[in-house]
């Protein structure tokens, strides 16, 4: 009974799902695209004729590196949409890149080249054995004179001369083409690995009872994809506004170019977890009992950039390489010649590699130039995934407006959701899929800033200018690299440090040379002497600022004094000068208003006591 129960419900199934369906293919154009941090969420839009009937309306060519489970279908007209379906179509590949056409024509100019200078070189083989099968001078009859002789030497000479120079200068030219060739040849092979993906397909099965219009919105999400925060700071003098650029740097390597889309950047993370965390309980036990796990801190506090190159497995270089610095904004892709350059924010521990069709790499950053050689990736794209879900019921219509007319300004308008910052920009840009970098300006911002110049001398004898933004929050940035521009100078790169709690957002400028720093020990005040069974030593120190400007400014430079962690060692701070001192920290500081061409000096002094067994280092 069971048997027949279960072979009537496949024959209902059968029937149900053996039904006739009309294929029709939906031509959609990207019309918008939000980027994210790492991802992109595309919107498609496309309208077509439905027949009356049941209807398979297929998207083709569509991004590999699709999220089956981000589709969404909006539409509107006298329809029902049965149900949405993912696929890749291993044998209908993605379009190839116009680069391919170019490199192959390239390289076949160069290899007809290299045969004509092998023709070449044949050519001058030839005429040498011509030359040397003829210099039996005379013939058979009396030997030649010794006018002739030398004349016969002498044209030898320069034939022969000739023939080998232009040999050396075609063997050279060879292998400087072969050399161009093995370059083009390398970028090609990664192009062709690029391209040699599958496109994706969404299929939407619709029962309609008569032929009506269609109009449809079909949204999904990207990887492969995504953009960084960058800046240029410029400050032309310490009495203007700092002037504020943001740009996104923006990279996408889907397999389909962008063309005029209107793009939308957003600080939002879709492929991270929304599950809150749970606290676990804490066990306390006695530390024999106790594993203690050390995370790694301190490793780039020398560090203030990294770069390095990235290769393949066989050694060619991989542009266009994803790589952001684990746990923030701040990232960059690799350019050409697979080189990068980055510099680290406080707390930066390691670098993520992606790439696509690589295995993405997590490196330690434990130097200041750093190398990856990335290794394929053979279980990407290795299985079918067909994913449907079903929509009942007609969905509503959205109606999406593109801007037809390229604007000569670009404007950008903020939107504020409800846990993330959009920012929308007016002018369609297009961003082919190739992993090369585009810079696009989001804002200017004009920007009040107080002042302050800031010095460690006993680590820098270079003053530092900081431009402190209070109530930085309302301007919505996001922690990035930031290009620094002083008095129409460059003076670097900094990181503009938006995750931090303040109200307040230090940005620090740089180096400034007009400000003159030094720092010397006092010999009158560093001595040493015995007391009962105690060694006290005292030191003294002299910092000396000069302000070299024609504006006044203001400095608060900072040094220290040791603080003792053991009971026999005693510290005292003897003389500060107007100075403050942190005991705690054993951080003085001082607060100077320095006026043009003015030097001020001011001298600290600490003692140290300790017993005459032991032994303490100081400065």
């Amino acid at each position: 009974m069971r048997q027949i129960i279960t072979l009537a419900f496949l024959l209902v199934l059968n029937a149900a799902f053996g039904q006739h369906f009309n294929e029709k293919q939906l031509k959609t154009e990207i019309a918008e695209v939000t980027v994210f941090l790492n991802g992109a969420q595309i919107f498609e839009t496309g309208t077509t004729i439905l027949p009356s009937g049941k209807t398979i309306l297929q998207m083709k060519n569509l991004s590999p590196f699709l999220d089956e489970k981000s589709i969404r279908v909006k539409a509107e007209g006298d329809f029902t949409i049965l149900s949405v379906n993912h696929k890749l179509n291993y044998l209908n590949e993605l379009k190839k890149d116009t680069k391919i056409d170019s490199l192959k024509k390239a390289i076949e100019l160069i290899e007809l080249s290299v045969s004509k200078e092998n023709a070449r070189l044949e050519v001058l083989h030839e005429k040498l054995s011509l030359l040397n099968a003829n210099k039996n001078l005379g013939g058979q009859h009396a030997g030649a004179s010794i006018i002739h002789l030398k004349q016969a030497i002498d044209f030898y000479e320069s034939e022969i001369s000739k023939i080998k120079d232009e040999e050396i200068n075609i063997k050279k030219g060879i292998g400087q083409k072969k050399q161009e060739q093995g370059r083009l040849e390398n970028q090609l092979r990664e192009l062709n690995q690029q391209n040699t993906l599958p496109s994706s397909e969404i299929e939407i099965r619709i029962n309609s009872d008569f032929q009506t219009n269609g109009s449809f919105q079909i949204t999904y999400l990207v990887s492969n994809a995504g953009w960084y925060p960058k800046y240029d700071i410029r400050v032309q003098d310490i009495k203007s506004p700092l002037e504020l650029t943001y740009k996104a740097e923006v990279h996408q390597n889907t397999g389909v170019d962008w063309k005029d889309v209107k793009l939308r950047f957003s600080n939002g993370t879709p492929n991270q977890s929304s599950v809150i965390p749970e606290l676990i309980t804490w066990n306390l036990n006695y530390a024999r009992n106790t594993i203690i796990e050390k995370a790694i801190y301190g490793l780039t506090a020398s560090l203030g950039n990294v770069k390095g190159r990235v290769l393949a497995d066989d050694g060619s270089p991989l542009p266009g390489v994803n790589i952001v610095v684990k746990g923030s904004s701040i990232g960059t892709v690799t350019d050409a010649g697979g080189n990068y350059s980055l510099t680290l924010p406080n707390g930066a521990t390691q670098l993520i590699f992606s790439f696509v069709g690589m295995i993405t790499e997590e490196v330690l950053i434990n130097k200041p130039e750093i190398n990856v050689r990335m290794q394929e990736d053979i279980s990407q794209l290795s299985e079918v995934v067909v994913v449907g879900y079903g929509v009942q019921g007609r969905a509503p219509g959205v109606q999406v407006s593109r801007a037809n007319n390229i604007a000569q300004n670009i404007t950008t308008t903020v939107i504020e959701n409800q846990t993330t910052v959009e920012i929308e920009v007016q002018t369609p840009y297009s961003i082919k899929s190739n992993g090369d970098k585009l810079l696009v300006d989001l804002k200017k911002l004009n920007i009040d800033a107080i002042y302050e110049y800031y010095a460690i001398p006993k680590l820098d004898k270079n003053a530092f200018l900081v431009a402190r933004v209070i109530h930085w929050d309302k301007y919505n940035l996001l922690e990035g690299e930031a290009n620094l521009y002083f008095e129409d100078a460059y003076v670097g790169r900094s990181i503009l440090d938006a995750k931090a709690l303040q109200d307040t957002l230090d940005i620090s400028l740089g180096r400034d040379k007009n400000i003159v720093i030094g720092r010397e020990k006092n010999e009158q005040f560093s001595k040493s002497r015995s007391i009962g069974s105690n060694v006290v030593e005292t030191r003294g120190f002299k910092i000396m600022v000069r302000n070299t400007k024609s504006i006044p400014i203001k400095l608060t430079l900072y040094d220290q004094i040791p603080v003792s962690v053991v009971s026999d060692i005693t510290v005292n701070a003897v003389e500060v000068g107007n100075g403050q001192f942190d005991s705690k920290r054993g951080r003085l500081s001082w607060e100077l208003n320095v006026v043009p061409q003015q030097q001020r000096d001011i001298n600290f002094q600490y003692e140290v006591r300790y017993p005459k067994r032991e032994k303490v280092l100081l400065e």
